[in-house]
């Protein structure tokens, strides 16, 4: 007999696994499919001489593809239709241009670091995608299910949650990587327990609520605490006929999904409901503004790894109305986050990182995608991945610093080129995590956690 807590009904992952128990498929990013996997990988961490941290990530993800040259990487100088539509603009950093777009962040360049080599060399949205939220490439248009687990996966499997009663790994309001759910945010051979634990709905929405917390119809609070005090009963056989160490797993499991549902920190984090209104404003009554907001009231009650998705940046064509809506959106939303962590004394704690899975071409095109000219739109920028950026910023990581530069038309590095490994040997950096930790694959084979890279240490 085992305890099993149900929720409310929830659709099929792309492993065609739903979550309508926690103990199915475990409580994402807080469970484990092996107790002596994880605590073999907690003592590979402390023998490698990782220093334990309180730290977290938060990671902005631009799904589509955003531009550098219009963005962080802006070439004046460059002929018109390489340099884009917006003028570069001074930040609070001498020599730190970005775009005009951005007036808030630029008061605040000096919490941030920019990468402006990072580069893949793909302009495949899935290959782009692997690369930079698993660190390798290996999948394609033609075949797109993921080989490794995310960078987010491997980091909380052995780290776990900052605080017990809360979930580990988080995607506000959804994991989505190319329009696979979970896609490559998600733990792949580690197992579903590792994918993250979604909100599943938006938090600008007036009733914002958390799908995954609500107690199946019928059940209540004392109710499931009865259901539990009766399990004890059988605990005692089950534990002596049990010698794979599997029950004790379950058992672990068990008692993080009762910590959820009847604890109070995890509930009190996700009601954003109860924050600030000047808060909200700050970041901005939208769904990204909000978004980041959740993102960050998560990280302080001690969650290790939330991603927060701003999709729809493959603009092939009508970038400029395209960017005239989104920019802003990020510069409120990035720019509150720097500053609400600064205020809160949180800076050094958690690091942010925002990027996508590449960026567009140095050359705008005519706006028909092979068609006539404008037959689709305006001009916009096509795939790119052998220049992009990268902006990282807290958690010990230097703000105010430029890493890399690409050359005159922003097509390729022309300095201290970067790759996606760069980007997540720094960010295990911060969060205390080895990178040269091996997980079994689906064959047995023991897979290094970053294969390529090394830490920016400029940026420390």
């Amino acid at each position: 007999m085992m305890f099993r807590v149900e929720f409310g009904k929830t659709g099929k992952y792309c492993d065609g696994v739903n979550r309508r128990h926690f103990l199915q498929a475990g409580v994402a990013g807080m469970g484990a499919a092996s107790l002596s996997q994880i605590l073999h990988a907690k003592a590979q961490a402390e023998q490698s001489g990782a220093t334990k941290k309180d730290t977290s990530v938060i990671l902005l993800w631009l799904d589509g593809g955003p531009s550098h040259l219009d963005m962080y990487d802006m070439k004046p100088e460059a002929p018109s239709e390489t340099r884009g539509l917006w003028n570069p603009i001074h930040t609070n950093v001498p020599g730190m241009d970005i775009t005009e777009m951005f007036p808030l962040q630029a008061r605040c360049a000096d919490k941030f670091s920019i990468v402006r080599s990072l580069h893949h060399n793909t302009g495949d949205h899935f290959t782009g995608g692997h690369w930079m939220l698993t660190g390798r490439g290996g999948v394609s248009g033609g075949s797109t299910p993921g080989r490794n687990p995310s960078i987010g996966s491997m980091a909380t499997k052995v780290l776990g949650p900052r605080d017990p009663s809360m979930p580990s790994y988080v995607s506000v309001p959804y994991a989505s990587s190319i329009g696979l759910r979970p896609g490559y945010f998600g733990g792949n051979f580690l197992g579903v327990q590792h994918d993250p634990f979604v909100t599943g709905s938006d938090p600008n929405n007036q009733n914002f609520q958390v799908k995954n917390l609500n107690l199946a119809k019928g059940l209540s609070i004392q109710r499931l605490k009865d259901r539990k005090q009766l399990l004890k009963t059988f605990d005692t056989l089950r534990k002596d006929v049990d010698q794979s160490g599997m029950l004790s797993s379950m058992d672990r499991l068990d008692q993080k999904a009762y910590e959820l549902v009847t604890g109070d920190r995890a509930r009190k984090a996700f009601d954003i409901n109860s924050e600030d209104d000047k808060i909200r404003d700050q970041y901005g009554r939208h769904t990204w503004g909000q978004s980041v907001l959740l993102a960050r009231r998560l990280v302080e009650a001690g969650t290790t790894f939330v991603t927060v998705h701003f999709g729809g940046w493959d603009h092939h064509w009508n970038l400029k109305s395209g960017y005239e809506s989104y920019l802003p959106r990020v510069d409120q939303a990035v720019s509150a986050l720097f500053e609400d962590l600064a205020q809160r004394g949180m800076s050094k704690k958690v690091l942010v990182v925002l990027c996508g899975e590449f960026s567009r071409t140095p050359r705008m095109n005519d706006g028909g995608n092979g068609g006539p000219p404008l037959s689709k739109g305006t001009p916009g920028r096509d795939h790119w991945g052998n220049s992009m950026f990268c902006l990282m910023g807290g958690g010990g990581v230097k703000g105010g610093h430029i890493i890399g530069a690409t050359n005159r038309l922003g097509e390729a590095p022309a300095d201290r080129p970067v790759r996606p490994g760069h980007i997540h040997h720094t960010i295990y950096r911060v969060l205390g995590m080895d990178p040269q930790i091996h997980f079994p694959d689906h064959s047995g084979r023991p897979t290094v956690a970053i294969d390529h890279g090394e830490v920016i240490h400029e940026l420390f």
